[in-house]
């Protein structure tokens, strides 16, 4: 082979390995396994594992915490879905009277922040397993309004500026990212709706539209999941990206931060029975899913919340690759210019 083509060669795999870590590219996925998580699960048996809401990946504990919507508390599991811990919710002084968990987020370290989708709060706490949280120490309110059912149903935090990503389902649906500040409630004002009222006092949210969630097509926001702790794609525009669930339109799509769609991945026939409700994904690009235990007419006695992973059959070169690859060239450009000169 001549040089020259194996220079050429080198630019083209270069290429496209430079092209492929600029996205995750969910076209590439596939379901690995499903697992029934535990119908009450963790330390004293009383957390509902029923109705998985959201879940989320912890890279220093090498697990995974779902919340169900019955808001009881927030369970630790391993990749595989078996319970580890648990930690309990206490709500008082919250106002909240629903309890009705949809997002969750981990931030290291222990760290966890939980939303309820109602009031649009969010509450920050650190992790202790068969412990209690008392939700209204650490608590922010994004509207300061009651929404119903129609509220905050995903949150993801960035690690690399301490930013967040939140969604609001429908009606209408909103994707928003900035800052969440974290303080002690004050007082609950009087409740202007069933759903309840959020209290005074509090944190602050700066948080501000990052783009028109009509752009998605999608009709419904279920969860959101930022990209950022991908090892592959560290350094690149692909750090960037986020994950968008809907339950509504049965599938989860990857976008930049102009709500432009990357890739997709069709989601109608994984556990077609199931509601599919939450998202995250580890440094290796393997996406976890919580559902529901089934909901529809074939449901039956003793039904289980479902973990379900997605992983990929053409992994995205770390960054690293790159590197090598660069160093090929200059020495193979190295080479060509030797063989031209003598010539």
């Amino acid at each position: 082979m001549k040089i020259s083509h194996i220079v050429f060669a080198l630019a083209a795999s270069f290429s496209v390995s430079a092209q492929a870590a600029s996205f995750i590219n969910l076209a590439n996925y596939s379901v690995s396994g499903t697992y029934a998580l535990d119908i009450l699960g963790g330390v004293g048996g009383s957390i509902s594992g029923l109705e998985g809401s959201a879940i989320t990946y912890a890279q220093d504990r090498n697990s995974l915490f779902f919340v169900g919507d019955e808001g009881t508390g927030v369970i630790e599991i391993s990749k595989t879905g078996a319970t580890l811990g648990n930690n309990f919710f206490d709500w008082t002084g919250t106002g909240s009277t629903k309890h009705d968990t949809e997002g969750l987020t981990y931030l290291g370290n222990g760290q966890l922040v939980v939303g309820e989708e109602r009031l649009q709060d969010a509450y920050s706490f650190s992790y202790v397993n068969g412990g209690t949280v008392t939700l209204k120490n650490n608590f922010v309110s994004m509207s300061n309004t009651a929404v119903g059912n129609n509220g905050m149903e995903g949150i993801s935090y960035d690690s690399r500026n301490g930013s967040f990503v939140t969604i609001k389902q429908q009606s209408p649906e909103d994707v928003l990212s900035g800052n969440l500040t974290f303080a002690a409630a004050t007082g609950i004002p009087p409740s202007t709706s069933g759903d309840g009222s959020s209290p005074a006092g509090g944190g602050t949210s700066t948080v501000t539209n990052l783009f028109n969630p009509a752009l998605l097509g999608l009709s419904s926001l279920s969860d959101v999941q930022t990209l950022s702790a991908v090892s592959a794609l560290s350094g690149t525009s692909g750090a960037d990206n986020l994950l968008f669930l809907s339950l509504g339109s049965k599938k989860l799509v990857e976008t930049d931060r102009l709500g432009n769609i990357l890739s997709s991945f069709d989601l109608s026939t994984v556990l077609p029975h199931n509601a599919i409700e939450g998202v995250t994904i580890d440094e290796n690009g393997t996406i976890y899913l919580v559902a529901e235990q089934v909901q529809d007419a074939t449901a039956l006695a003793g039904e289980k919340s479902q973990l379900i992973v997605l992983t990929s059959t053409a992994p995205v070169p770390e960054p690293e690759t790159y590197g090598m690859l660069l160093v090929g060239l200059g020495i193979m450009g190295a080479v060509t210019r030797r063989k031209n000169k003598q010539a």
